[in-house]
């Protein structure tokens, strides 16, 4: 693949070279000066070393641009930072490649070009005045800004197959990346080239013609209208590739910044597609992938939520006395985290991880799961692990993305302010803020609900012990926050509570 992308950069240069320079630039040169025969072999010695000097310069300046491509392909084992290192480079080759040619290409050719014929001049083997110099040198610009920016646009059509390789290899680390050029920026230097080139060109090619044809120079007096003129057309030139680059930037900016909405989920229309080209298909196009995008994403919730209503149907099928539970911990910790001011996508996560935080209750023994009366130290250290039950059962679950954001709450709803909870012994606010909030929720629902082997707690002894558990067993903020929720929804327990 680098020996393909070598060929193809050679293919794409010589490409550019035979348009600009010898197309536009021979053409130029053979239609504007009039030289003898012997003069021309002379011009063309001239510009045979300088070309020799040119492609010398070119080839080191190249050699260097490429080394952190051709380090990468060339390792046996390449490492990732490697491949980025080249990744990165190949997207700067376009633009690298214009440096190359606007500088030891151009300079190579022009400095040399201009030095040997001086000195050709000072000993009268060419007839040419001195001024001529500075309209090779400005025709050399010319050509060379032309040259770089065919350069560009084809370097760029030759790098794609290279990218995609590296891109394929990196993985989303090249999202990391930075553009090297924008597309605004693009297409204001190539429109406003494109429109001022021919104007410069021909201005130039006059002049000269003008200086063979009036060597005495009479013909200034018509510059300052030529001039006014070139002005005018460079001026209209830039205001049209405004006007252009407008038309074309909003619509992507549009997308762009929808595109970045629905990164976060947002997943917004374009509402309003007020446009009469291609990007009236583009914009429709967008609308209906963000249709299919929410579409999917809804279902995908949907699907979620009703694998853990079987999960939570699951344990409660198991020990039918603890059925309910874990409903009434979640709608307890949702209010908790109400009170709290959680936002919604939190309180929604929040939720889930109550209403599965008993889940690993699936993996205790019957008779100790089912045991009517005081558990053992051995049963109670059974008890014990269902919290690491629970996060391992569903660490199973591919992909874990959606249930991931439940795991703190489920792994550490028994763990105590003072740190002596479980599985972790954690202490304070090392432990998850969602397992500090369900660890309340879940004390008051033990406390007060009927087991077989005892009735339940009245609410105020419940309020009591959580108020005595404050900054030991459970959070402070938590507890306060619940018993407040209790006396705002609850009027007829607030003296109870209180």
């Amino acid at each position: 693949m680098y020996r393909s992308f070598l060929r193809q950069l050679w293919r794409y240069y010589v490409m550019g070279s035979a348009m600009a320079v010898g197309g536009v630039g021979t053409t130029f040169m053979l239609t504007t000066l009039r030289v003898s025969a012997q003069e021309g072999k002379w011009l063309i010695a001239i510009l045979f070393t300088s070309a020799m000097v040119m492609a010398t310069a070119e080839a080191i300046v190249f050699a260097r641009d490429v080394a952190p491509i051709r380090r990468f392909f060339a390792s046996q084992s390449p490492d990732p930072s490697l491949a980025l290192a080249a990744f990165k480079q190949v997207q700067r080759f376009p633009l690298l490649a214009v440096r190359r040619i606007l500088g030891p290409h151009l300079f190579g050719l022009s400095i040399p070009g201009a030095g040997l014929t001086a000195l050709c001049i000072h000993y009268h083997i060419l007839s040419l005045p001195y001024r001529y110099i500075l309209y090779a040198l400005a025709g050399a610009v010319l050509i060379a800004s032309l040259h770089a920016l065919i350069e560009f646009f084809l370097t760029t059509k030759a790098c794609r197959p290279l990218l995609a390789s590296l891109s394929a290899q990196i993985g989303p680390r090249t999202e990391q990346v930075p553009l090297s050029i924008s597309l605004k920026t693009k297409l204001q230097l190539t429109v406003l080239f494109s429109s001022a080139f021919p104007v410069l060109l021909f201005s130039l090619a006059t002049e000269i013609k003008w200086s063979m044809t009036d060597p005495n120079g009479a013909h200034w007096s018509y510059w300052p209208w030529a001039a006014t003129i070139l002005l005018f057309c460079i001026g209209f030139s830039i205001f049209l590739t405004r006007l252009l680059v407008e038309e074309i930037h909003e619509p992507v900016n549009v997308l762009l910044t929808h595109m970045k909405r629905a990164e976060t989920e947002a997943y917004e229309p374009i509402a309003h597609n007020v446009y009469t080209d291609e990007f009236a298909e583009l914009l429709r196009g967008f609308n209906h992938m963000i249709g299919a995008v929410h579409s999917r994403d809804q279902l995908n919730k949907q699907l979620l939520d009703s694998f853990i209503t079987v999960l939570t149907a699951a344990l409660d099928a198991r020990d039918p006395y603890t059925a309910g539970h874990s409903l009434r911990v979640a709608h307890y910790a949702r209010a908790i985290g109400e009170k709290l001011a959680l936002p919604p996508e939190q309180l929604e996560v929040l939720y889930r991880s109550a209403l599965l935080h008993d889940i690993g209750k699936i993996g205790i023994p019957d008779a100790v799961l089912l045991k009517e009366g005081k558990l053992s130290e051995e049963e109670f250290a059974w008890i014990k692990k269902h919290p690491v039950i629970g996060e391992s059962i569903l660490r199973e679950i591919q992909p874990l993305e959606p249930v991931e954001p439940l795991l703190p709450g489920i792994r550490s709803h028994h763990e105590r302010i003072d740190g002596k909870g479980y599985p972790d012994g954690l202490r304070g606010e090392d432990i998850p803020l969602f397992g500090r909030i369900i660890a309340v929720a879940d004390a008051f629902d033990a406390m007060t609900s009927d087991r077989p082997y005892r009735k339940g707690m009245e609410i105020h002894q419940a309020a009591a012990i959580l108020r005595q558990g404050k900054g030991t067993q459970w959070d402070e903020e938590m507890v306060e926050a619940f018993l407040q929720w209790m006396e705002e929804t609850m009027p007829s327990t607030a003296t109870a509570v209180s």
